[in-house]
Formats: structure tokens, sequence, C-alpha cells
């Protein structure tokens, strides 16, 4: 059975991306991709399209600093890596994400186990 992409929702890429890179690991926008693919079974369909220019603007934003390196493919690339900044905005936008998780899963288990709750008044 091919499992559905899942589409990424809004403003959820920026926080991914900090999470790949919050082990230390420089990578490259390539290696991102390749990291967020495997760790969702392919489930998260990004495009380079989208990718780059997020990992610009984080990087404009402070989030992330790069250098140029080679890749395992001997072609020169960049490699990212969190800063400071990028590790305070992951834990600030993780928090309210696991927030936000947790809400919408209580709504969505209520509703399929037992219905709403009766209106009282």
């Amino acid at each position: 059975m091919t499992k559905q992409p899942v589409s990424l929702m809004q403003g959820t890429l920026d926080l991914l991306v900090l999470s790949v890179l919050a082990d230390g690991e420089p990578r490259h926008g390539f290696a991102v991709l390749r990291w967020l693919t495997r760790a969702t079974d392919g489930a998260l369909a990004i495009e380079e399209a989208a990718l780059y220019p997020a990992l610009h603007r984080m990087e404009r934003k402070g989030w992330l600093e790069s250098e140029w390196g080679v890749s395992e493919n001997n072609r020169k690339a960049k490699y990212y890596t969190l800063t400071k900044a990028g590790r305070k905005r992951l834990t600030q936008e993780g928090a309210g994400w696991r927030r936000y998780v947790e809400t919408v899963s209580k709504v969505m288990g209520r509703a399929t186990s037992q219905g709403p709750e009766p209106e009282r008044g």
C-alpha cells in the first residue's frame, strides 16, 4: 500500500529545518531534505524550491550560519548549522507546536470516541 504524502502545514518548514540541525551536525540543503524524507518514511514532500529560500531566510534572521564545503558527491555545497538564536527559536516554536498538537489531539480524541459533551445552560 502506497502512503499518501502529507502536505506541509504553513509555518512548519522552519521548525523542521531547525530540528534537523539541532544535533549540531552541519548539513547542506539536500542532506536536510534527505534526512526529513528518511525520518518521515517519505511522508513529507518538501520541494527544493521551498527549502532553499527558507534556509537563506533563516540565515538572514540569524538562526542559521553557513560555510562552504565539499559534499559527499565531491561538489561545492553550503553547509548550515544552528546558531544560539536558532536554538532559542527552535525551543520557542517547538513548545508552541507541541501545545498545538496536544490541543488538536484532545479535540480529535473526543470527537472520535464520544462526540462533543452536551451543552449546558
